[in-house]
């Protein structure tokens, strides 16, 4: 009889290849692995967690990367699912990775903690489908139009430096469109984000030539819902979705509101608001009279 053959790993490599370091994206990818070789292993999280002195919850939390993944516990899993010795010896290099910081964290002075991991995600989409009600979306604001959004959510007790941080901070995110293999960004906006004013009339034509330059790109579509579009299937509020080419990441749904936001990556869920985008698209104009309706806003700032 052959000797068993050792719980192999996919090649992890690809994940590294990004412009920026996405610890994120990584932690995930590589909980999810852990997930996949216990299964292939035929063991319970209870023999995962006894190996560990850990309950099954606490390795079910592990397994959907909601915990830290220590070098000295994956080490033991990996044992106990059979990995040989120089898979295991890459995935704990990448286990040390996942806990470094993204580049992201120089922000982190201005940086709220229930966006950060957004920001990774975001980072790690292959596709990216977002909806706004009022603002053009971080990803194609101009600086001074960033600058102007940023300054206007700026709390009263702050600086006008912390406003100017957090609009570097969002236009920083900008530069994943600019990669090699951007991602493929989705855009639908109500027809009042091109008419409502949030800086001078200057600085909105600008915005608005920058959008219309930006639809004009291969990999970014932008449809506009105009006013006179039938009453659409959603709440009123932003909604962003976010898919990945990684097999291992579910989709994520990220709904933001004023000082916090929810994160969704069930099934179910994420069906439901990818159901609501698509009605949304439904109602927009296609991209060529989206095209036409942002120029004709941005004329008329002229």
């Amino acid at each position: 009889m052959s000797a068993a053959q050792p719980n192999r790993l996919p090649r992890l490599e690809r994940y590294l290849s990004a412009p920026r370091h996405n610890p994120t994206a990584l932690h995930l990818i590589l909980a999810a692995q852990l997930r996949r070789l216990r299964l292939a292993a035929g063991l319970s999280p209870i023999a995962a967690g006894d190996a560990l002195q850990c309950s099954d919850s606490k390795i079910s939390r592990l397994e959907r990367g909601e915990v830290q993944l220590k070098e000295r516990d994956v080490a033991v899993l990996l044992r106990l699912y059979g990995v040989g010795a120089e898979d295991a010896a890459e995935f704990l290099a990448l286990v040390r990775r996942s806990n470094q910081s993204g580049w992201w964290h120089q922000f982190d002075d201005v940086l709220p903690k229930w966006f950060d991991k957004f920001i990774g995600l975001q980072e790690a989409a292959s596709v990216i489908r977002t909806y706004e009600v009022l603002l053009v979306p971080g990803l194609l604001q101009t600086p001074q139009y960033a600058r102007a959004v940023a300054a206007a959510d700026r709390r009263p007790t702050e600086e006008q430096a912390v406003a100017a941080r957090r609009a570097e901070l969002r236009l920083a995110r900008q530069e994943l469109l600019e990669y090699p293999d951007p991602p493929k960004l989705w855009v639908v906006l109500e027809e009042g984000v091109l008419h409502r004013q949030v800086a001078d009339r200057q600085v909105m034509r600008e915005q608005l030539q920058y959008l219309a330059r930006a639809a004009l790109r291969p990999h970014i579509q932008v449809q506009i819902i105009p006013f006179t579009a039938p009453q659409c299937i959603t709440s009123g509020f932003p909604i962003t979705h976010l898919r990945f080419d990684p097999p291992e990441l579910p989709e994520i749904v990220y709904l933001e509101h004023v000082r916090d936001a929810v994160y969704l990556d069930k099934a179910d869920e994420t069906e439901q608001y990818r159901s609501i985008l698509d009605g949304l698209l439904n109602a927009a104009e296609c991209p060529d009279s989206s095209l036409q309706r942002i120029q004709d806003a941005a004329d008329r700032y002229c």
